[in-house]
Parts: C-alpha cells; sequence; structure tokens
C-alpha cells in the first residue's frame, strides 16, 4: 500500500470499531467526522482512498426525501466528488439486512462488516488498488 491514502471514518455511534492501528500498519492516515454531513464537506475538497461508515436504517422518516438511510446522500456525493473512493459499511446484526436499499445509488460498496466486526476482517478490505 502506498503512503498518501487516507481513510476517512464516519464515527456516529460508540459502537464504531477503532481500526487506527491497523489503518496505519496498511499505509492508510486516518481521518476521522462525526457526521456524514462533514464527511461530504471534507471531500468536496480532498477525496479519499476509503470510507468507512456505519449503516443506520430509517425506520421513519429521518432522512430527508426518499433516503432510506444515513449513507445514500453520502454515496451520491462520492460519484461526484470522490468517484474512486472504495466504501466499507459496518452494520449492527439488526439492520445488516437493510444494507440492500443502498443498491437504489449507483456507487458500488465496497464491503459490509457486520458489527461486532473483527480487525482481520476489516484488514481483507484494506487490500485497494
Amino acid at each position: 500500500m502506498a503512503p498518501g491514502l487516507v481513510v476517512l471514518s464516519i464515527v456516529e455511534s460508540p459502537l464504531f470499531p477503532d481500526f487506527g492501528d491497523l489503518y496505519q500498519h496498511k499505509g492508510f492516515s486516518e481521518l476521522r467526522v462525526n457526521s456524514v454531513r462533514k464527511a461530504i464537506a471534507l471531500i468536496k475538497k480532498q477525496p479519499v482512498a476509503l470510507i468507512v461508515a456505519e449503516f443506520f436504517y430509517a425506520y421513519s422518516t429521518n432522512y430527508s426525501g426518499i433516503y432510506k438511510s444515513n449513507l445514500e446522500v453520502l454515496l451520491v456525493s462520492l460519484i461526484k466528488y470522490s468517484p474512486n473512493t472504495k466504501v466499507i459499511v459496518l452494520s449492527k446484526k439488526k439492520e445488516i439486512k437493510f444494507v440492500h436499499v443502498l443498491d437504489a445509488v449507483d456507487y458500488p460498496v465496497h464491503g459490509i462488516l457486520q458489527l461486532p466486526t473483527l480487525p482481520s476482517r476489516m484488514e481483507e478490505l484494506l487490500d485497494i488498488k
């Protein structure tokens, strides 16, 4: 892994695992934000190699318009501002069955991990080209 690659962690809950040491070992530097809105603002200025974010399903109308999760707006923004970014989605067991709502956005998800997850599972997904 070439030095200088950035992983953007969107930490919105206490369940979000800290893989900082693993990222560093794999040649990434990590940026952390606490909301999708802040992540979008950042990628508009500086595309990143990888985003790791926790998926939250909208059981009610928490998210604007047609969106059914917290990550759809992020994926739409990536199409325009950072089209080569890989996205790893973390999900609680009870919500993983809803991750398919992300398919509505024409942006591929690099990997999906159920929380809690092992560092070895994340490491497998960090070997990006």
